[in-house]
């Protein structure tokens, strides 16, 4: 049994169909429900999810459970956003996966982004005044939005009316599950 409690905790993952970090959302999403949490994954599409590893092997397929129009975000304690480059640079220019990043934010519950995930919030406006770490290439983008980037394994921010969870690469899991964790209401 994990060591974290998080029985009555829902969390909602946004990705689209394709290109997806297969370690950054099936890994989050396992370790959530074996410690209790609800956690919908959804997609674009109502069609499987084929996930890669590295950005171009081929991972495992899921099944979304919903899709990101169909999805209302209240009710959910967290917002998982994977990342993958392939998936992350066409979730940011999907304007439902905006508004749901925007939606939590402003409603001052926690968001977890890893590796390319942080886009949506450069997309969504949100990263002013904030510090986050992601993978090293969108360094230049945290910062033209008006975020501090910084190179470590994971980093969580208060700042800004919301907590917001990064990490870089999926060899980061470890220490963004225990902030994922600690964001909602577990032990560091």
């Amino acid at each position: 049994m994990p060591a974290t409690d998080l029985t009555g905790r829902r969390v909602l993952a946004v990705v689209t169909n394709y290109g997806v970090e297969q370690d950054e959302l099936v890994v989050p999403v396992e370790h959530l429900r074996e410690a209790g949490a609800q956690v919908d994954v959804a997609a674009v599409e109502e069609s499987p999810i084929q996930t890669l590893v590295g950005d171009k092997d081929p991972g495992r397929t899921v099944d979304p459970d919903t899709t990101i129009s169909a999805v209302d975000g209240q009710g959910y304690d967290l917002l998982l956003v994977p990342g993958g480059t392939i998936n992350a640079d066409n979730l940011r220019l999907q304007d439902d996966a905006i508004a749901i990043v925007t939606e939590f934010a402003r409603s001052g519950r926690p968001v977890a982004a890893i590796c390319h995930g942080p886009w949506s919030l450069v997309e969504a406006g949100l990263l002013q005044g904030k510090t986050l770490t992601s993978y090293p290439s969108l360094a230049t983008d945290v910062r033209n939005a008006g975020g501090e980037w910084v190179d470590k394994s994971v980093v969580s921010d208060d700042a800004g009316g919301f907590t917001l969870v990064t990490s870089r690469t999926p060899d980061d899991l470890d220490d963004f599950l225990g902030a994922v964790d600690a964001a909602l209401g577990g032990p560091a």
